[in-house]
């Protein structure tokens, strides 16, 4: 069974994709109608974990995800679920672990492409020097969520 619902987040209205139990996508609506289904037990977990999250209690989610991207898209993102809360990476840093290191842009592009916000933390991948570029949702979100992880652990970020 596929099915979304809407959660309200600091960063705007949610819409989260669930397949047989799975999330598949976390999307900012931006404007676009997400069908509101009624929430069952399943997708109370989410929204509660999302909401830890954005309460600062949370640094992980444990409701299960299914990915489905190019086999060079799922390395990416791979490695993206690897980024400790309130850590970063650079794109060169994350082709390098992927054994790829000459396709910073591509993991740019993958991180661009990824339909688990929040879930594969593509904003916690910058430019070189702690540098904040490109975020499919915006550069102020992804300021904001890279403050709401570093608030306990250092200076924020721009």
């Amino acid at each position: 069974m596929k099915g979304t619902f809407n959660i309200d987040s600091p960063i705007g209205m949610l819409c989260i994709t669930v397949e047989e139990r799975c999330v598949t996508s976390i999307a900012v609506a931006d404007g676009s109608i997400c069908e509101e289904l009624p929430t069952d037990e399943f997708g109370q977990q989410v929204k509660d974990e999302l909401d830890m999250y954005f309460a600062g209690k949370a640094e992980k989610f444990s409701f299960p995800i299914r990915m489905s991207g190019t086999p060079f898209q799922l390395r990416v993102w791979g490695e993206l679920r690897r980024i400790p809360y309130g850590s970063v990476a650079t794109y060169g840093m994350i082709a390098r672990r992927i054994g790829a290191p000459q396709a910073a842009r591509a993991v740019g592009m993958a991180c661009n492409r990824n339909p688990l916000l929040l879930a594969v933390p593509c904003h916690r991948v910058v430019g070189s020097g702690d540098k904040i570029t490109g975020f499919a949702v915006g550069i102020e979100r992804k300021k904001f969520l890279l403050n709401l992880e570093k608030q306990k652990s250092r200076q924020p970020f721009g």
